[in-house]
């Protein structure tokens, strides 16, 4: 696949272009800070774009701005961000619209080459890709009501794959069950969320969201 990342350490950006060329994809260009990361974009139209959330030149958000600008603009091109931490909003924003083409990782997980680049396809086939930290702060209790507290031990892992982007047989491999049975958890938790199947709404991305004020 052809790819740009967008990184200001020079040391991890230079490695991840060495990996992925090494497993035989394209980075048509490696970037710096925000602004580039779009230019680039437009220039180079790629198959996806991997880019960390803080860069110059005030290091709070740009890489962040610039990804979701790239998710408006050009919605066919795959956006892989990466962070240091877990930052709830930025996880809400990427993953708002129809959860398509998205991940989000935590920069740990890069260092585990073979989930990152597993990440990397399911982005760019236009499915999603989230680390599982980020899911389980994303769903984590607090002192509000939890909306998970009708949902059974298996429809809370159930939901937990989905978030991280797992398709109904990979949640089946994932657990030991059968595809047949998770289709049953997935309606049973979409039916105690009060997610009625409406047309132009993915139910597995609302069951997310419903979480992501807390």
């Amino acid at each position: 696949m052809r790819v740009i990342l967008a990184e200001d350490s020079t040391l991890l950006r230079e490695g991840l272009v060495r990996l992925l060329v090494e497993e035989g994809h394209d980075v048509v260009a490696s970037v710096g800070d925000g602004e580039a990361l779009l230019s680039t974009t437009a220039a180079y139209q790629p198959d996806v774009i991997v880019t960390d959330v803080r860069m110059p030149p005030t290091h709070t958000d740009e890489g962040l701005r610039a990804a979701l600008e790239i998710r408006k603009r050009w919605p066919e091109i795959g956006v892989l961000v990466l962070s240091q931490y877990v930052e709830k909003r930025y996880a809400a924003d990427l993953i708002t619209g129809d959860g398509e083409r998205v991940g989000y990782l935590l920069k740990d997980r890069v260092a585990q080459v073979g989930e990152f680049l597993d990440a990397l396809d399911r982005v760019a086939a236009g499915g999603a890709a989230f680390d599982p930290e980020v899911v389980r702060r994303l769903l984590a209790r607090t002192t509000h009501t939890d909306p998970l507290a009708k949902l059974t031990a298996r429809e809370r892992e159930v939901l937990e794959k989905m978030a991280q982007g797992h398709t109904n047989a990979g949640i089946a491999e994932s657990l030991y069950v059968s595809q047949s049975a998770v289709e049953k958890h997935v309606n049973a938790l979409f039916d105690k969320l009060g997610l009625a199947n409406t047309a132009g709404y993915s139910r597995r991305v609302l069951a997310i969201l419903r979480y992501l004020g807390s």
